[in-house]
């Protein structure tokens, strides 16, 4: 095999570069398809990160020509009263002559010190790797839930779609991040009691291809979950989905569910550690991988 030329240089992925992308991530990941790359990059297109920070993520090119890529998704989170960057690695890919090369790109991808950086979706052969570059896990598993069979649980709650907005006390940003993720096609609910509407995002799934389940993508708490879990539940049966799946390090207090330990772990990189229940502009929710 040829060695690869010396003049390579990595750079922000910028609108004109998405058809080569498309196309890379496509030999990259062949069973999505280019489509699903398309429609991808489509909504990142419409997808505005914070100042300084890539809409698309990072490319290696040589003679012009894309030879590697990792898309990140960057977005402004509340943490402690104030807002704090995180970006979502996702879709990273080097063409095999050009691995020599990966380095620059992970670099280029991760200089901000200020930003939390998360890894959802690590194949398990790749977590030494990820953990030997400075990643810790902050969910160690997952909790299958049946929601509906919360007969008992303490909170009543109307469940209705974010495109009705709640008569009491709500949460504007809770409020933005549901709309936002409907576009996405992602199921965005507020579960309103007298006093105030809770927010609950919701990704539908079919976990090895036949199991339907909703993912939780967002809420507030996943004690909030717990506790609407019932009407919650029933909103979801109406739509096919009696199983909710949700990162976690041990069982859900007041979930009917089953734990499994060691399911899909995710990962982090910075100042923040993220919570558990917010998957929120991340690869799950605006990509649907």
């Amino acid at each position: 095999m040829a060695s690869p030329p010396a003049e390579i240089r990595c750079r922000q992925i910028e609108h004109g570069d998405t058809p080569a992308i498309a196309d890379l991530l496509t030999r990259g990941f062949p069973s999505r398809g280019r489509a699903f790359w398309v429609n991808a990059l489509q909504q990142l297109a419409r997808h505005n990160p914070p100042p300084g920070l890539p809409r698309y993520g990072y490319l290696l090119e040589t003679a012009g020509a894309p030879v590697g890529v990792i898309l990140l998704i960057c977005a402004a989170m509340p943490v402690g009263g104030a807002l704090s960057a995180r970006c979502n690695l996702s879709s990273w890919y080097v063409e095999p002559a050009f691995r020599a090369y990966a380095s620059l790109l992970v670099a280029q991808a991760m200089r901000h010190k200020e930003v939390t950086y998360t890894d959802i979706s690590a194949a398990p052969h790749t977590w030494p790797i990820i953990e030997a570059q400075g990643f810790r896990r902050y969910s160690d598993g997952l909790f299958i839930a049946m929601p509906a069979l919360n007969v008992f649980a303490a909170g009543k709650a109307e469940v209705f779609d974010v495109r009705r907005q709640p008569s009491v006390t709500f949460d504007a940003f809770d409020r933005a991040v549901l709309v936002e993720h409907s576009a996405y096609d992602c199921i965005s609910l507020w579960c309103a009691t007298s006093e105030r509407a809770y927010p609950f995002v919701f990704r539908l799934r079919l976990v090895k291809g036949f199991v339907p389940c909703a993912q939780l993508i967002y809420c507030r708490d996943i004690a909030d979950l717990a506790r609407f879990a019932g009407p919650i539940g029933k909103y979801l049966l109406r739509r096919g989905r009696p199983f909710v799946i949700l990162d976690a390090n041990r069982p859900v207090p007041g979930l009917v569910g089953i734990f499994r330990r060691g399911s899909k772990p995710k990962y982090f990189k910075g100042p923040q550690r993220p919570r558990l229940g917010d998957l929120a502009y991340t690869e799950y929710a605006i990509l649907g991988v």
